[in-house]
């Protein structure tokens, strides 16, 4: 039977894609980044039950209740079970200096479309850090800041960067009015200057890229951005952001030496029994049979348990 144009337009239109209402909040919403910065979701691919979809490629949709994508996605994430993170998708439009553009760009495993100053015109806007967050060299971290110097010297600082960079961008407009080409006018800039860039990576990386720059050791420019961002993640696949966060940014790696400091410390106060592991495991929220376990094996693993006990 023929379809009437109507029922033609109905159906061409209605998605059939897996839909996140959390990311689909954030399609188009700009977040304020720095001082002219910004990102914002302009798409993605999947949510949390299509990373169960992946691991699981013999179910079909709509036959799994949350609590069993939420403890599939703890297990992988607890695992390092990557590959099914990697068929979630996220494409961002961000404004960022040059600066923070270049150590963003060392994370390889993503797809970058950069607004290119060889063919258009750069804006005359660069960043100029607030006086609070300027400070001297560290003294322990060679790539990081210490302590935060005086107003006065502060406001100098400033005074120096919004003086240069101003000056360098009217000798850009000057080398253009020349009709110097743009991809040779564009090489006094300073680095503070405003660049954009869509940037599409996938949910496993993305979380990799979190977990480094969201860090307090990375530059604070850079941890602006990652925090923006990890706000549309964390509403865009909240299973997947809860199980980052837990076995990822907010876990902790031990040493064999630091593993060895921790057992003999906890044996000289006679170690623990696997009911009080048991307990305390449950009561900081632990509930997954298979986590609880784990959790035993690792203290068993370190020498400090006393019994046994049935998870």
């Amino acid at each position: 039977m023929e379809r009437r144009p109507e029922q033609l337009r109905y159906e061409v239109s209605e998605t059939r894609r897996p839909i996140s209402l959390g990311a689909e909040k954030h399609i188009g919403e700009v977040l304020p980044v720095l001082d002219h910065g910004f990102v914002y979701l302009v798409d993605y691919m999947g949510n949390d039950q299509s990373i169960e979809q992946a691991a699981r490629v013999s179910y079909g949709s709509g036959t799994r209740k949350v609590t069993e994508t939420r403890g599939l996605l703890r297990y992988l994430m607890r695992h390092d079970h990557t590959t099914p993170f990697e068929m979630v998708e996220f494409k961002f439009h961000a404004k960022l200096p040059i600066f923070v553009a270049r150590q963003w760009v060392r994370h390889r495993t993503a797809n970058i479309n950069e607004y290119s100053a060889r063919y258009s015109i750069l804006d005359n806007e660069f960043y100029t850090p607030e006086p609070e967050v300027i400070a001297v060299q560290s003294s322990t971290n060679r790539q990081g800041r210490g302590e935060a110097v005086d107003p006065e010297k502060a406001e100098m600082v400033r005074k120096i960067i919004i003086e240069d960079a101003s000056r360098n961008y009217k000798n850009y407009e000057t080398m253009l009015d020349m009709g110097i080409a743009r991809e040779l006018s564009r090489i006094d800039l300073n680095l503070n200057f405003y660049t954009q860039w869509y940037w599409k990576i996938d949910a496993h990386n993305l979380f990799k890229f979190l977990g480094l720059r969201k860090d307090k050791h990375a530059q604070l420019e850079i941890r602006e951005y990652a925090d923006a961002i990890g706000t549309i993640i964390e509403d865009s696949v909240p299973l997947a952001w809860e199980a980052f966060v837990d076995y990822q940014l907010e876990a902790l790696k031990l040493s064999r030496q630091e593993k060895e400091v921790v057992a003999n410390l906890v044996r000289e106060k006679g170690g623990f029994t696997e009911d009080e592991v048991f307990g305390m495991a449950k009561r900081v929220g632990m509930s997954g049979k298979g986590e609880l376990s784990e959790t035993i094996e690792k203290f068993n693993k370190l020498g400090i348990m006393k019994g046994k006990q049935d998870v």
